[in-house]
């Protein structure tokens, strides 16, 4: 299985993406988590847009090299 760090953050909003490759991003980062969750922020009927914010904890690492950028 893929490992997800906390460096592949930024991957995530790489765009265009296909939802592919978004399907398996995400899910690496759900399986590499100690605790997540979803919830749906905002969904628009009239044209199938829609907004889930995810919230987690990944699994510890040896130091985070996440640019506080």
């Amino acid at each position: 299985m893929a490992r997800f760090h906390i460096r592949d953050m930024k991957l995530l909003e790489s765009t265009p993406t296909s939802p592919a490759d978004l399907r398996i991003r995400i899910g690496e980062m759900i399986l590499n988590s100690t605790a997540a969750r979803a919830r749906v922020d905002a969904i628009n009927p009239e044209t199938g847009e829609y907004r889930v914010v995810l919230q987690g904890t990944l699994w510890p690492a040896r130091g985070w090299d996440w640019p506080m950028r």
